[in-house]
């Protein structure tokens, strides 16, 4: 077993669990959008997926999370929804992999290598899967403020929401997850072309031949 390959799968498995704490951090960080004003400028807000914060400049902050779900604006119900499905999912994308990696003493009766490489390849799908999952609602999140940020319609008076550290957080995470992802899968294929280089050719085959009937003849 070359190691280069046992290297691709760590460093797979590597990307995707610092992909899952930062899908985790982003469901929970409460800085998705942030907005101060010139009325107060010793106050921030924060809006979160689960909760609302004040920031004072002194150092207090003070969050309120939200009544009910069903109350919400639909954008934030949408972002809730799939970065819980995406944690999921990612967390999927990290545990299934471990028992395929090489050096786990795993699936070693016959066809073990075999689903050691379903098992890399399953789990670098549902890496890649979480990845897309997690970019959709930041980006959807990025893209209505956005909008509303630049929308004509509103007095420049009126104070807008910007980007807050989640987005870019969360941005991190579905790179991370997708780039994961394709060094799990590319692993298969890595032990394939290995397989195959080890593999005699037909010339080596005719020549193994001819050199046994050789001996059998000299016998």
């Amino acid at each position: 077993m070359e190691p280069g390959l046992c290297v691709a799968e760590l460093l797979g498995l590597f990307l995707c669990v610092g992909a899952w704490v930062c899908t985790l951090t982003t469901t929970i960080l409460p800085q998705w959008l942030t907005l101060s004003t010139e009325l107060l400028q010793t106050e921030s807000y924060q809006l979160g997926l689960w909760e609302t914060c004040v920031v004072q400049d002194l150092g207090g902050i003070e969050c309120r999370p939200y009544d009910s779900m069903l109350g919400l604006p639909g954008d934030i119900r949408l972002a809730r929804i799939l970065m819980c499905v995406a944690v999921a999912t990612g967390l999927l994308g990290l545990l299934v992999p471990i028992p395929g990696l090489t050096y786990v003493n795993c699936c070693n009766g016959q066809g073990g290598e075999r689903t050691k490489r379903v098992l890399r390849v399953l789990g670098g799908a549902f890496s890649f899967l979480a990845g897309i999952i997690c970019l959709v609602p930041v980006s959807y999140m990025a893209h209505l403020t956005v909008l509303k940020f630049w929308d004509d319609t509103v007095p420049d008076i009126v104070p807008r929401w910007e980007f807050g550290e989640a987005l870019f957080c969360g941005w991190t995470a579905g790179f991370l997850h997708i780039v994961g992802g394709i060094v799990l899968a590319s692993s298969h294929f890595c032990y394939e072309e290995e397989s195959d280089s080890k593999a005699p050719t037909s010339l080596e085959m005719q020549a193994l031949d001819n050199t046994s009937q050789a001996r059998m003849e000299y016998v």
